[in-house]
């Protein structure tokens, strides 16, 4: 599946911001807030998700988030983590997350000392446990914000 992971500019951020989970914002905040957010961290790296598409070709599917501790001058938290993930609803349900989280994990591994990536998700989304258990994620057994942990290591 050819995904890409694609740099927002001023020319696509609106579009990125125009994205919909179909979740009411439930489960993943929007895109808008998440830019917003990442332009106050500077671990924040984030990438558009771009798929060819049998419909469009080359289309925007999604939006991804990564805190790398390697781009702060003082990390608040040492590990990677997916901070965000989203694919809109018109494009869920084919692998494009799958996708965009296997060029994510290609990208960390990269990253200076980057030995796993951590993901959270909020308790009753037993949806995403299984689709980040299907992508070698395992509970850590904490929890962040009333969200439950996971972990894959990158070795």
């Amino acid at each position: 599946m050819n995904v890409h992971l694609v740099e927002v500019t001023k020319d696509s951020v609106r579009a990125v911001c125009r994205l919909d989970a179909g979740d009411g914002g439930m489960q993943v905040a929007p895109n808008a807030v998440s830019i917003a957010e990442a332009h106050f961290e500077p671990a924040a790296w984030f990438r558009a998700i771009h798929a060819d598409t049998p419909e469009q070709g080359d289309a925007l599917v999604g939006f991804l988030m990564l805190y790398d501790p390697t781009l702060s001058p003082a990390p608040e938290q040492p590990e990677f983590m997916l901070w965000r993930l989203m694919v809109d609803q018109r494009f869920q349900g084919r692998g494009y997350g799958q996708a965009a989280v296997e060029r994510l994990i290609d990208h960390v591994r990269t990253r200076p000392g980057a030995d796993a990536l951590y993901v959270s998700h909020v308790k009753e989304a037993e949806r995403t446990a299984r689709f980040y258990r299907s992508l070698g994620f395992a509970y850590t057994g904490e929890e962040d914000e009333d969200e439950l942990v996971m972990v894959r290591r990158l070795d």
